[in-house]
């Protein structure tokens, strides 16, 4: 929220008025306020008894109109209506179950991605510029989840193309990997106002499209970067810092079970490089975990 007498905006052109707007949208402005503050349920109380005696005060006109005009044909008449007040929709257990059909109904990655950008179910996506859905090779045998888009992320319309991004690719660089060998995307495909931290709900909403992507993409590898993915996906309470680094397997159907690791999150990474050293170990793993042949995955 934001007041009208915000003195951020006095004297300002029109350009940076709108660069002010964009800023205030990234940061998860969604009204504005008055200077003094207004009653809403107070005024939604008077527009509604005004609108009986609107009615009742008319009616002797009409009555006093057809009298004089009653030989004229009369036209019809169409009663405008107070449209409701905007309200959040609450998705419910419906919207999660459509989530789930919705994934479980597409054939290829594709058809996932054209799902995902029609699927209302979630309000994220109501306040996002982009769907985020993936970058780099659906072929490739390593695939990584991230949390949710940043703003970069959110205006490109792709994955970790921020800050965060640009510290993935080196750390891919290191272990002779890059966007053409590897695929990246996230738990969420929506940016969260402000870059909160996505809701229980929200992510139970969009559990079913990353599970299915998983499903259709099967690595070799997946690679849970962050407390969002890996709590979600694994099914713990347990914190990144205590499973960092150790593998285990993730199941995204019944009948396929690949090797996950947990590691930290580039963009925690950026508050705390000292524990740089830490990703470095578990990146080397995940280079060793795909240099192994093929049916021998031992851990």
């Amino acid at each position: 929220m934001v007041s009208n007498g915000d003195n951020k905006v006095q004297g300002k052109t029109p350009g940076e008025l709108m660069e002010i707007l964009h800023f205030y949208a990234d940061a998860g402005v969604d009204c504005v306020l008055e200077e003094a503050p207004i009653n809403r349920f107070k005024q939604a109380t008077e527009i509604s008894n005004e609108i009986p005696k609107a009615r009742q005060s008319e009616q002797p006109r009409a009555a006093h109109h057809q009298d004089a005009h009653q030989k004229q044909p009369q036209a019809p008449t169409v009663q405008a209506s107070t449209p409701p007040p905007l309200a959040a929709t609450v998705p419910d257990e419906a919207a999660v179950s459509d989530a789930r059909e919705t994934a479980r109904n597409a054939p290829n990655v594709d058809a996932l991605r054209e799902a995902l950008a029609s699927f209302n179910g979630c309000n994220l996506r109501f306040g996002a510029r982009n769907t985020v859905f993936a970058d780099g090779n659906p072929a490739a045998q390593v695939m990584f989840i991230g949390e949710a888009p940043g703003r970069d992320e959110d205006r490109q319309g792709l994955p970790f193309v921020g800050r965060a991004g640009q510290l993935l690719d080196k750390m891919l660089t290191a272990i002779s990997l890059d966007r053409t060998s590897c695929y990246i995307t996230n738990m969420i495909p929506w940016r969260p106002p402000g870059n909160r931290s996505p809701t229980p709900l929200e992510i139970e909403l969009c559990r079913p499209f990353i599970e299915r992507h998983v499903e259709l993409v099967n690595p070799k590898v997946v690679v849970l970067l962050g407390n969002v993915s890996t709590k979600a996906l694994l099914g713990t309470t347990r914190g990144i810092l205590s499973l960092r680094g150790t593998w285990s397997q993730y199941h995204p159907n019944s009948d396929i079970s690949i090797p996950a690791l947990p590691t930290l999150h580039p963009a925690y990474l950026l508050r705390n490089p000292a524990q740089k050293k830490l990703s470095w170990q578990d990146f080397l793993s995940i280079r060793a975990h795909l240099d192994q042949p093929a049916g021998d995955q031992s851990q």
